[in-house]
């Protein structure tokens, strides 16, 4: 049973030598905003001289991987590849790609679909829009439309800046057809800003398309395990060997939870570690899954149970 217990001296230094990688979620974790978490290159850095893989798993939908890739570049994390990312736009885009064009349940192996699908209405950015046109699909608004365009096929909902009563509307306008899948990158509900206000995040959006349309959205982010699975395709790992680091108890550490991984809980973003005791602390089964395995003040405090 996770135990929401600090990780330090012995225990990490245990606890890092029997992983085989790390996971973590990036904003509030690595960064906040356009700063760096103190300590936290140095830290990657570290695990991949000890031999440890680095893997990062972001909700955040507004930028492509490529975009990402360049944010580490610029945040001072130096060899980050793209391969290594796995973001709610990239894994919205395989998940689409996979039940539209290979004719499948996401996850599992399928054929070319006899026809090409519909396109999809994207309630995002040019972020999730570039992801899912790399996966092969295609996008109402991208071209001309044609006088017998093939019904569309999909509603994805992503964090979008520019949601309107308009885009509201035509989403569920296409929802009307049972056929039209409604799918939702992450279910985050708010997002923190700088100067400690909140901005609203995709989940709110999703709400606001559920409720009007009557449909259920499937959400591919995390807490699900979707990301997991894509992880797994891609690298083959072990969920015993791999830790789950991030900074909200209610999708990374429940993520850590579903996918079988330890967990951490970094005190630099959102949760606060009375959220942690309070759950931990409570009678409530679903309340005892979003307690974390550890909890650390910063990612900065894993350094010392590495070898230089």
């Amino acid at each position: 049973m996770a135990g929401c217990r600090r990780l330090s001296g012995s225990s990490l230094r245990e606890v890092l030598g029997e992983a085989e990688g790390v996971l973590f979620d990036c904003d509030g974790v690595l960064w906040t905003g356009e700063r760096a978490v103190p300590g936290a290159a140095e830290l990657l850095e570290r695990l991949s001289r000890n031999g440890k893989a680095t893997l990062f798993v972001s909700n955040n939908s507004r930028r492509s991987v490529a975009e990402l890739e360049r944010r580490f570049s610029r945040l001072g994390f130096r060899g980050v590849r793209g391969e290594q990312v796995f973001s709610s736009a990239l894994c919205s885009a395989l998940f689409l790609r996979q039940r539209l064009l290979l004719g499948g349940e996401a996850g599992a192996a399928g054929e070319p679909s006899a026809s090409p699908p519909g396109p999809v209405f994207v309630l995002g950015g040019e972020g999730l829009r570039g992801e899912l046109r790399e996966a092969g699909l295609r996008l109402v608004g991208d071209e001309e439309e044609p006088q017998e365009r093939a019904p569309v096929c999909a509603v994805l909902v992503g964090y979008d800046d520019q949601f309107t009563f308009a885009k509201l509307s035509e989403a569920c306008a296409y929802l009307r057809d049972p056929q039209c899948l409604l799918v939702a990158t992450d279910p985050d509900p708010w997002h923190p800003l700088s100067d400690g206000q909140r901005t609203p995040g995709t989940g709110s959006l999703t709400a606001a398309v559920e409720t009007a349309s009557g449909r259920k959205a499937m959400v591919v982010g995390k807490p699900n395990t979707y990301m997991f699975e894509c992880i797994v395709e891609r690298f083959g790992v072990d969920p015993s060997r791999m830790l789950m680091v991030g900074d909200r108890l209610e999708t990374d550490i429940l993520f850590g939870k579903n996918c079988g991984l330890d967990t951490v809980l970094t005190l630099t973003g959102v949760s606060r570690l009375e959220e942690a005791q309070a759950y931990m602390a409570s009678d409530s089964p679903a309340a005892k899954d979003l307690v974390p395995h550890y909890y650390v003040d910063s990612i900065a405090d894993l350094i010392p149970g590495l070898d230089e």
